[in-house]
Order: structure tokens, then C-alpha cells, then sequence
């Protein structure tokens, strides 16, 4: 089976490579806080020494968007330009800008558009981008309807000369398939060079084996005219069609970038972290390796033209999407210097590569795995399994990771797994047998390991540090009703898997963060991240127990600067297992990952946490929410 990589580009007469990792003169200019998505800052007027004081500066809130629907999973990140934030809010998604100092809002542009619009994963979205060329400046954000949208930052008003007033639609040459509830992007887009490129989302889930596909998209920043399209899943005579069998490409969509991309603006690449195909637990209506799904890819910005890939999942069947940006580090590994780029999984890996060159820094091998039974599909014989750093979380289920609080509440984790197919990583999904098993037990389950939060980097050490949740899933596969569904199987309602006596089913932490040093690979520490659920405390099986933290299984985001590594504990609406997510605000030692400060938020972590200056002062920002409520930012800082 091929490994994935082609190389496109020489060592030779390379342009010299200044990357600079890290925000500038206190300013986020890039959803990633820098292009290369460290989400690292060097202030360091908040440090061990006062963090503990920091307090409510501001607060904004959606409500005054005046929605009737709230958007109570805001997961916006603003951008600090100059002397603005500007950040995605709203049921239907509109841009605000705000004072830095106060919060106060300055303007609103508020997309017309239809009130359907966006079933294909809406709301908030998670920000705009920013782009000048020293005296023009731009923000873009895509709308729900998929439409990418240029605006002034200083009125918000659209720019009458980029496209057709202002706005761009995505929706061109995608298909028949391809309307605005079908596809849109939540990520925000990233430009590079005078380029705005942008990939896609797709609905939580789909009936029909056909979609329209995730083409990446790069759109001139001047005038809005589309320069490219990278087709994810490839047109005939395009590298990797032939890995699309029985002409399933003309049919199979998803396969997009729907989390954020990275780029090296001196090299002029972007990085594509792309997700599952159409669909996400079935695979026997598209045979082959499906590329370029679930990979890394390295695309000349200038161009599309395709540098170099990596798939990390063959014919992808356990919805274990490309989740996160991929974050740029220069690395030195046993003497050598690496412009790098590491990407953390929902499996647990973290796949480090030469940027350059696509080249794996440590061996990644392609290793067998569990073959599927499901009549009419195929599974791939192999899946890549890096060698090194070693895996952030538990792969695979057996009796080892399963609750041992009591010996008795572990004796009934193991008759529980009589329900399911188990096994390492990469266990096919498997059909509900009536009087058998009920489909197969997955970990790290869909919502990762990592999720779209990803992970943050310490340039100033090579330290990536991942939260992550470990939480199995159940995938039980079986015919739908053929009156709504044209796919042979598709997922189904199978076993649950909540553990004995509705405790988790595998021990903690169930929330954590892992330090890991990328010059070596090595594992520096693990933490769990936030306090034992009183539902877990206060359970009658364990009473008497002392039962240390075990971690909140929230989908926690992070930020780091030049003194503290800053965690939430993730939202609790749409993660598991229950009593996920949390309202408290962490700054851990970076060098131990012991708490420095703990601070009570107004809601559970929604967004990813960014930090600026403004006048002096040093500000840390989060937004928060909570189902049926309207999400709010939340400004810190020291006491004035």
C-alpha cells in the first residue's frame, strides 16, 4: 500500500526559511494566534507570581445581536488588530468588532441570508481572518450559506470591489449536490501571500452515498476571484483517483478541511488537516484508500498545486477526521535542525513531519489491522502507526483500561464487554447482532483523543502541549430504512458505553494534558485536567474512596505564552462522556503541569482562549456558553 508521499518540491535552491513563531507586538492576527498555529504569546505580564489575581475586565454577550435563537456554543476566537477585536458571533453567524479595553461594540455586519441556511454545522463559526498589503486591510469570514465575505475593519462594511459586492460564492462548480444547507465552512479561512484560502463543513451526518466534495478553495484577497480549486477527492488524471475504485468519485463528497489550516507564509504553503469521507462509518460504497482523505497535504498557496501528503488513515471508517490544525515548530532531533509540522489525532498520535519535504522526522510503519466482516465493505490491511512520540492516550479496548475503582466495579466492566466486539486500534465497526454483540467498542472514541481544539507549541522549548479526552464509543453498523437512505449500512443505534452502574467505563483521567518535548519525542508529563464529577464523588459504590482528580472529558482548548500554559475544561454539551466540560479556567506550571490558578468562569469553555495587550495591559479572553443560553466573551486581567 502506498505510504502517501509524494515529493514535489527539492532541498535545493529552497528560499531561505525565516519563520517566526509566536504573536507580535501583543497583537492575534491569526485564529492560530501566528500562521504557523503554536497559539503561543511572549507576554508575559501575567505570570506565576499574579496570576492568581486576575479578574473579570469584561464582558460581551450575543444577546445583543438580537436573535431570538441563542448560540450558546460560541466558538469563536477573536483576532486583536491594532486597536479591535474582531470575532464571529450569533445564531447567524455575524461579525463584530469590539473594544479591546471595554468590549464595547464598535460595529456589526450581519449577513442576509436565509434562516436555513448552515444545517451543515452553523452557528458562530470560529472566527475571521486578516489580511493587509500595508495599506489596504481586509477581514474575511465565510457565512453559513457558504458565501466568503471581505470587509473593511474600520466600518465592517463589505468591500464593493471583491467579487460581487462584497461577497464570493463557494457553492460554483461543486456539484449538483453543493446548496447552502449541504456545505459551508465554520473554520475561518487563512491567508497567505495575497491568497484566502478556505476549506468546508459538512452535516453532522448524512442518509446518501452521494455529497458534494470538500475542494479547497484559494480566492485572490483584491478582487475575490477564485485562482484554484485542489480537488481533496481527485478528478481523473489527477495523482490519487485510482485510489477511488469503481468510479466512486464521482459521487463521494466530504473529504474537506474543516478544521482550521496552517501555513508558512515564507514558504508559501498552507497545510490541510482533511477529515472522513461520505460516509463516516461505512466505507463499501467508495472502495480504495479514498485520498486525499484524512491526511495531511501541503499545497503551494500561489497555486493549489499539491506539494506533498501524508495519509494518516486509509479508507477511513471510525470517523477519526483530521481534526485540529497542524502547528509549524523548528525542531532539532538528535542534532539536526527541522522546519517541522506535528499533528495531534483523534487516535492519539502525534505525527511530526519535515514541512519541506513531507519526510515522517521518526518512522511511521504501515502495521496490520483487524479486517471488517460488514458484507460489501473493504477495509484497508494496514493503517500508519508512528513510532515515535509515543501515543497521548489509550489505544484500543482491553481489560487493562477498564474501571478499577473497586474490584467489584471491575468485574462488571468486563461483563459489560461481552456486548461488544473489542480489540486494538483500528477494530472495524461491526452490525448489531439480535442476541450478540452490539456493535464494536472504539477507543479513543469519535470525539478523539484530540478534537478541533488541538494542541498549542512553546517555540521557546519545542513543547506541544494536547489536551485530549479518553472516552470509548460505540460504532455498530446495519441496514437503513431503504426508503430514506440509499447506502447499503450506515450507523446505528447500538450499546451504550457508559460503564457499571453508569460510571465511565474506563479509568481516568478522562480529561487530560500531555506535555510532549518535540525535539526529543519524549513525554515530559500528563495531567488531568479538572476535578472529579460530583456524580462520580458522590456515587454509593464508592463511598469512603478518596477519589483523586480524574480530568473533566471536555473537548479543552489552550493557550500558552511566555510564563503559563492556560486550560479550560471544554464545553459539556455536546461531549461525553455526562459531566463533561467545566466553568473553570487553569494556568498550569508549564514545566510540571501543576496548577497555578484556578478562576470561575460565567459558563463552560465554548471557544479556544487567546491572550493581547492593549494600552499597556495584558488581557487573556475566552468565550463561554451553555446550551439554550447566548454565549458570551470573557475579557481577564489584573487589576488596574
Amino acid at each position: 500500500m502506498a505510504m502517501g508521499l509524494l515529493l514535489l518540491a527539492a532541498c535545493a535552491g529552497e528560499p531561505p526559511i525565516t519563520h517566526r513563531a509566536g504573536t507580535e507586538n501583543g497583537e492575534w492576527r491569526y485564529y492560530g494566534g501566528d500562521a504557523g498555529s503554536t497559539r503561543y504569546s511572549p507576554l508575559d505580564q501575567i505570570d506565576p507570581s499574579n496570576v492568581a489575581d486576575l479578574e473579570i475586565a469584561w464582558r460581551w454577550s450575543s444577546e445583543s445581536l438580537e436573535h431570538p435563537r441563542s448560540d450558546g456554543y460560541l466558538r469563536t476566537t477573536p483576532l486583536k488588530v491594532g486597536d479591535r477585536l474582531y470575532a464571529t458571533a450569533g445564531y447567524i453567524r455575524s461579525v463584530v468588532a469590539l473594544d479591546p479595553a471595554t468590549g464595547e461594540t464598535l460595529w456589526v455586519f450581519k449577513p442576509d441570508e436565509p434562516e436555513r441556511a448552515g444545517r451543515a454545522r452553523g452557528g458562530s463559526g470560529r472566527g475571521v481572518a486578516y489580511w493587509t498589503d500595508g495599506e489596504v486591510e481586509r477581514l474575511f469570514f465565510v457565512s453559513r450559506s457558504f458565501k466568503l465575505f471581505s470587509l473593511d475593519p474600520e466600518t465592517g462594511e463589505p468591500d464593493a470591489t471583491f467579487g460581487d459586492g462584497g461577497e464570493v460564492s463557494l457553492l460554483v462548480d461543486l456539484g449538483e449536490h453543493a446548496k447552502p444547507d449541504s456545505i459551508t465552512s465554520t473554520s475561518p479561512p487563512i491567508v497567505v501571500g495575497d491568497v484566502v484560502v478556505v476549506g468546508s463543513t459538512f452535516p453532522p451526518s448524512t442518509t446518501r452515498k452521494e455529497a458534494p466534495p470538500g475542494d479547497i478553495r484559494g480566492i485572490d484577497a483584491r478582487t475575490g476571484e477564485i485562482l484554484w480549486s485542489f480537488h481533496v477527492v481527485p478528478h481523473p488524471g489527477e495523482y490519487g483517483h485510482d485510489t477511488w475504485e469503481d468510479d466512486s468519485w464521482q459521487y463521494t463528497g466530504n473529504s474537506g478541511a474543516w478544521a482550521p489550516l496552517t501555513a508558512d507564509p515564507e514558504l508559501g504553503y498552507v497545510y490541510l488537516p482533511t477529515e472522513t469521507p461520505t460516509v463516516d462509518f461505512y466505507g463499501g460504497h467508495r472502495p480504495g484508500d479514498n485520498l486525499f482523505a484524512e491526511s495531511v497535504v501541503c499545497l503551494d498557496a500561489r497555486t493549489g498545486e499539491r506539494v506533498w501528503h501524508y495519509q494518516l488513515v486509509h479508507h477511513g471508517i471510525w470517523d477519526y477526521d483530521t481534526p485540529a490544525p497542524p502547528i509549524l515548530a523548528d525542531i532539532v532531533v538528535d542534532g539536526r535542525e527541522i522546519k517541522a509540522v506535528a499533528q495531534v489525532t483523534k487516535q492519539g498520535f502525534t505525527y511530526v513531519f519535515d514541512r519541506v519535504t513531507g519526510e515522517p522526522v521518526w518512522p511511521i510503519e504501515e502495521r496490520p489491522v483487524p479486517q471488517t466482516d460488514v458484507p460489501g465493505e473493504k477495509s484497508a490491511p494496514t493503517q500508519p502507526h508512528p513510532t515515535w512520540p509515543p501515543p497521548f492516550e489509550p489505544q484500543g479496548i482491553t481489560e487493562d483500561v477498564l474501571i478499577d475503582f473497586t474490584p467489584e466495579l471491575r468485574e462488571e466492566a468486563i461483563a459489560m464487554l461481552d456486548q461488544f466486539r473489542i480489540g486494538p486500534l483500528f477494530t472495524p465497526p461491526s452490525l448489531v447482532v439480535e442476541g450478540g454483540t452490539q456493535g464494536t467498542l472504539v477507543l479513543p472514541g469519535i470525539m478523539g483523543g484530540a478534537n478541533w481544539p488541538g494542541a498549542v507549541l512553546d517555540p521557546e522549548t519545542n513543547v506541544l502541549f494536547v489536551p485530549s479526552v479518553t472516552n470509548p464509543t460505540v460504532v455498530a453498523v446495519g441496514a437503513p430504512d431503504p426508503a430514506r437512505s440509499n447506502l447499503r449500512y450506515n450507523r446505528v443505534a447500538g450499546g451504550r458505553s457508559e460503564g457499571p452502574q453508569g460510571l465511565p467505563l474506563v479509568k481516568p483521567p478522562w480529561g487530560r494534558i500531555t506535555a510532549i518535548d518535540l525535539d526529543s519525542g519524549e513525554h515530559l508529563w500528563m495531567v488531568a485536567n479538572g476535578e472529579t464529577p460530583d456524580y462520580v464523588k458522590e456515587h454509593p459504590a464508592l463511598e469512603g474512596l478518596d477519589i483523586p482528580p480524574t480530568g473533566r472529558g471536555g473537548r479543552a482548548g489552550a493557550l500558552v505564552t511566555k510564563t503559563l500554559l492556560f486550560a479550560g475544561e471544554g464545553p459539556g454539551m455536546y461531549a461525553e462522556p455526562k459531566a463533561s466540560g467545566g466553568t473553570i479556567l487553569r494556568a498550569f506550571d508549564k514545566s510540571d503541569g501543576s496548577i497555578l490558578a484556578e478562576h470561575e468562569l460565567p459558563n463552560n469553555q465554548t471557544s479556544l482562549p487567546m491572550t493581547y495587550e492593549h494600552e499597556g495591559r495584558q488581557y487573556v479572553l475566552i468565550a463561554v456558553g451553555q446550551r439554550r443560553e447566548h454565549g458570551e466573551i470573557v475579557a481577564f486581567a489584573l487589576p488596574e
